[in-house]
C-alpha cells in the first residue's frame, strides 16, 4: 500500500466525523448548537439555547423584505415576553459590520437579541442561502420546521403557541 493510500484511509474516519457534524438538522432532528456571542457581547452557551423554544431568523440589513418580517419578529418577541412564555427569539444578521448592525437594530426598534454567528446558525440549522429565513426549533430542542421568505404577521404570531407546547407549528 501506498503511503498516500494509507494516509487517506487513516484520515476518513475524521472526514466522516467532520461531515456527520457539518450537516445541519433537519425536520423532527435534534438541532447540535453552537455557542454564540449577542451583538451587546453576552455569550450564549450551547446549553442556554437547547433550554427552550427558540425562534431564529436570519437576515441582512440591506433586505427589505427581512425589514417588514423583522417587524413581525419583533411583535413575537414583545408578546413572549409580556406573557411570560419561554420563547427565544434570535435574530442572525449576515452583515459584516457589527457597529451598523446595532445602529439599525436600534432605529428599526429591535428589542429581541441578535447575533452576527452566522455560520456557526446556519451549520446548525439550515443549509438554504435565502433571507429572510427563519428556523423553528421546539421545547425539546429538535427543529420543527425552516420557512423561507418573508411571513405574514398571523404566521409569525402564531409561533407564540410553541412556547405554549400547542399548535401545529
Amino acid at each position: 500500500m501506498k503511503r498516500r493510500d494509507t494516509l487517506l484511509l487513516a484520515a476518513a474516519p475524521l472526514l466522516l466525523l467532520k461531515a456527520a457534524q457539518a450537516a445541519p438538522a433537519q425536520p423532527g432532528q435534534l438541532v447540535a448548537w453552537p455557542s454564540v456571542t449577542l451583538l451587546d457581547g453576552t455569550r450564549l452557551s450551547a446549553a442556554q439555547l437547547q433550554a427552550q423554544p427558540t425562534v431564529v431568523v436570519f437576515w441582512t440589513t440591506t433586505c427589505p423584505f427581512c425589514r417588514r418580517h423583522n417587524q413581525h419578529v419583533e411583535k413575537l418577541h414583545r408578546a413572549a415576553l409580556a406573557a411570560g412564555l419561554p420563547l427565544r427569539v434570535l435574530g442572525v444578521a449576515g452583515d459584516r459590520d457589527a457597529a451598523a448592525v446595532s445602529r439599525y437594530a436600534q432605529q428599526q426598534g429591535y428589542s429581541f437579541p441578535i447575533t452576527m454567528d452566522r455560520a456557526a446558525l446556519a451549520g446548525a440549522l439550515s443549509e438554504r442561502r435565502m433571507i429572510p429565513l427563519t428556523a423553528v426549533v421546539d421545547r425539546e430542542g429538535r427543529l420543527k420546521q425552516v420557512l423561507p421568505g418573508e411571513m405574514f404577521e398571523e404566521d409569525v404570531l402564531e409561533l407564540l403557541q410553541l412556547a405554549q407546547g400547542k399548535g401545529r407549528t
